[in-house]
């Protein structure tokens, strides 16, 4: 049998990919809930929400408004709360505890999706072999090297990683959280929509339907019932060597 690569249909691509993305925000929001447990997430909310009482109690003024409840204030009330939300604001326990609630969530969110990527995208996948993790398993997927070989742990680690968690979901979160808490604004909003465009592109127009973290990892997603998947280089080459013989013995008899 002739080695041919058979490539993944993309509908179940897709579906996979869904799969595995529930999976990964599952694991990641409870793990954020023992982080934050753990970071005392909670006291500084409280300082801050206590703050909030004092200062609206202080004032007359409810300091929780939404933009249309805000509207509808009178002239007289719009002045109190610009004058509770200008204290509250300049209130040194406030700033602090904004502060650490600012670092918290960003250490939270890396730290949880860091360990649901490791745990299900470069774990399990080693575990099940040949790059499936839970999603491609129950699609009859599989992942080799472009040259049929299949994935060694630095492979699986580059994959998983340097090109799903930094490139693919790290990346566009920080430029995303820059957007809106920072200023980056047009340019972010660019980047995003280079990035997406980038991925589209790869995955439509290589010869190997690749995505990103695919062409950084030298890997294929295939069919994993129908593709031939080589253990190891040395028997790639001996395979390749005995159809060749085959193929020279056929022309001269």
């Amino acid at each position: 049998m002739r080695f041919e690569l058979q490539r993944a249909d993309f509908w179940k691509r897709i579906s996979a990919f869904l799969f595995d993305a529930v999976m990964i925000v599952i694991v990641s929001v409870g793990l954020a809930a023992i982080f934050s447990l753990f970071l005392s997430y909670g006291d500084h909310y409280d300082v801050l929400s206590e703050a909030e009482r004092e200062y609206s109690e202080k004032y007359g003024i409810d300091l929780n408004l939404s933009p249309e409840e805000y509207e509808k204030l009178s002239e007289e009330e719009k002045q109190k709360y610009e004058a509770a939300d200008a204290e509250f604001a300049k209130d040194e326990k406030v700033i602090y505890a904004y502060n650490m609630l600012l670092n918290l969530s960003l250490i939270t969110l890396t730290m949880s999706l860091l360990l649901a990527f490791i745990g299900l995208e470069l774990v399990v996948p080693i575990l099940f072999k040949h790059g499936r993790t839970l999603g491609k398993k129950i699609f009859g997927l599989a992942v080799m090297r472009t040259n049929g070989v299949k994935l060694g742990g630095q492979a699986h680690f580059i994959r998983s990683i340097i090109g799903k968690y930094t490139m693919e979901t790290m990346v566009p979160i920080y430029i995303l959280l820059m957007i809106l808490f920072g200023n980056l604004g047009v340019v972010g909003t660019v980047l995003l929509i280079l990035i997406l465009l980038l991925e589209i592109f790869t995955m439509c127009y290589t010869k190997t339907r690749s995505t990103i973290h695919d062409l950084i990892s030298d890997t294929v997603v295939v069919d994993y019932q129908s593709q031939m998947i080589f253990e190891s280089e040395d028997e790639l080459i001996a395979y390749k060597t005995r159809i060749h013989e085959e193929e020279v013995n056929k022309k001269e008899y």
